[in-house]
């Protein structure tokens, strides 16, 4: 594939002040690279620009499931559901290195809020609306059944449990490997330049003004059409794209705990309905660790300073020690804590449990496309459909050179289903396993070219500086591996090999080093400042 590194991002910062473009995508989220992906494979000549690190926000602070959305049952949002589960089914196929399957139990008991029988009824509902395309179906288990499959969980008052199957995924890494496919397609995508402003020409959109955050270069970029995928920050940047902008978000905080996996040994992940409301919890097991969230609760202000509170720990870990009443957990089990704010559009709901997870598309007549809401699931039907409105603009003529959605096929070559699990059946030493379980044939690929005298987080430096545009180092520890969240000092004892790395690749004098490794500290130390009002 080819290079998507910091050289690509001098490269095309270049072709940004050169060219005209159909199409310039702001925000490098899940839903930005979903279109970015989506219009270049169509022939589309496309831009993007995030004005921080690509998944910066919302999208590497999910619950990083990959979901139907069993909840939005109890809303009657049948359509959203079966759409999710549509997409799911996909998103194994197609990045089956990012995507895996899960059971999930959710207990019940005496006082729970719904009991077996509407349970019952909506485990059919959910294997129906999946047309059975799962991995398992659901089961139904008893009181012994349950505690037999799950020991840990809280036996006093336990009638049963649910058994159903969902999955699990890799979030940020999810959106770097589909801005690696957009860019293999022609996308001209950069992190960390910003939109300012917009120009116009009769009516309509000729240029956006942008700044390098790096350099602090001001310049425009042409195109025919504008698409706002950036999530929580629609309601600030819209005014700066239209003059008549009016608010449509409804943002709510979600918070996550990470624990070590010997903390909570779960068999598979729980569902843990708050009994007395409507909010869900979820304790997800994943191969480095446990992830507890999440909270739902509304949010005003800028997302950048959203912050997890002592409150919503301690609210998440009564509600998981009432579930595992035997794990004893405490705020010293807590490895690390993250939080995202979810762009949930407006509507009549009196309680942010309510609000629906559909997405909205606006369209302007000026050449703007807003897109907000939405589930993580349904990124590529997303983006197909935003494509598809922008389209609707063109002329008929332009239409018809314009190739169908290709974006069932596999993210990658060396990631289909098949090559997949043929490199997991070659891989024979430990890094070979770490490598293609992360990303398939091209494992093999990256021992041969950075060698295999390296450690493995060294070769996975590497690998985040060539092909996925990162620039430093919080930006690898944080959102390239799970280095901060899933390891209890959080990467630091491997600091110095990966920032040689770095070093070298990227051109660092020694003084621009120490600088990144304090940055990385100090950010590791913001991301826990919860513990200061909790000592």
């Amino acid at each position: 594939m080819k290079e998507f590194s910091s050289q690509t991002r001098k490269q095309n910062i270049s072709k940004l002040k050169d060219n005209h473009f159909d199409l310039l995508i702001i925000g490098g989220g899940i839903t930005g690279a979903g279109v970015a992906r989506d219009a270049s494979m169509r022939g589309l000549k496309v831009a993007l620009i995030e004005a921080n690190d690509f998944a910066f926000g919302t999208s590497s602070r999910s619950s990083k499931l990959i979901h139907g959305g069993i909840r939005y049952l109890e809303n009657y949002e049948f359509h959203l559901v079966f759409e999710a589960l549509s997409e799911r089914a996909k998103l194994f196929e197609i990045a089956p290195h990012l995507a895996h399957p899960l059971r999930f139990m959710i207990p019940l008991f005496k006082d729970s809020r719904v009991g077996p029988f509407k349970m019952g009824l909506g485990m059919i509902l959910y294997d129906v609306l999946a047309l059975f395309q799962t991995p398992e179906i659901h089961e139904k288990l008893n009181r012994v059944q349950t505690l037999n499959r799950m020991p840990i969980v809280r036996s006093s008052d336990l009638v049963g449990s649910f058994v159903y199957s969902d999955g699990y995924m890799d979030d940020d890494r999810l959106v770097h490997e589909t801005l690696r496919s957009a860019n293999e397609f022609g996308a001209v995508a950069v992190n960390y330049v910003k939109a300012k402003k917009s120009f116009f020409e009769d009516g309509k959109i000729s240029s956006v003004e942008a700044e390098d955050l790096i350099s602090k270069e001001n310049f425009e970029i042409s195109c025919d059409h504008v698409v706002s995928t950036v999530g929580p920050w629609t309601d600030l940047v819209g005014p700066k794209m239209v003059d008549d902008w009016k608010d449509i978000l409804r943002p709510t905080k979600g918070i996550h705990l990470t624990l070590h996996k010997d903390r909570l040994p779960l068999t598979s992940a729980v569902v843990m309905a708050a009994q007395k409301g409507p909010r869900i919890i979820f304790a997800i097991p994943r191969h480095e660790m446990i992830i507890i969230g999440t909270t739902d609760t509304d949010f005003e202000g800028n997302p950048e300073d959203a912050k997890v509170t002592a409150e919503d720990v301690t609210y998440l870990l009564q509600i998981t020690n009432e579930y595992f009443p035997g794990a004893l957990l405490t705020t010293e089990d807590i490895i690390s804590t993250y939080v995202g704010v979810r762009p949930l559009v407006k509507d009549d709901s009196n309680n942010e449990n309510k609000t629906s997870r559909e997405h909205t598309i606006i369209s302007d007549a000026r050449g703007f496309t807003f897109v907000a809401g939405g589930k993580y699931t349904t990124y590529r039907l997303m983006s197909e459909q935003i494509v598809d409105k922008v389209l609707k603009t063109w002329s008929i003529e332009d239409r018809m050179s314009v190739r169908h959605c290709q974006t069932n096929s596999p993210l990658n070559h060396y990631t289909s289903v098949e090559s997949y699990h043929l490199a997991k059946s070659q891989a024979a030493t430990e890094n070979e396993k770490l490598l293609v379980e992360r990303y398939g044939l091209e494992g093999f690929e990256i021992l041969a070219k950075y060698g295999q005298d390296l450690n493995y987080w060294q070769l996975e430096a590497f690998q985040a500086i060539q092909t996925t545009m990162c620039l430093n180092l919080v930006d690898f520890f944080a959102r390239r591996v799970p280095l901060v969240l899933a390891y209890r000092d959080h990467g630091l004892s491997l600091l110095e090999k990966i920032a040689t790395v770095f070093e070298q690749e990227l051109n660092w004098s020694s003084a621009e080093t120490e600088k990144q490794k304090k940055l990385l500290k100090d950010y590791i130390d913001s991301e826990l400042s919860w513990r200061k009002s909790l000592s």
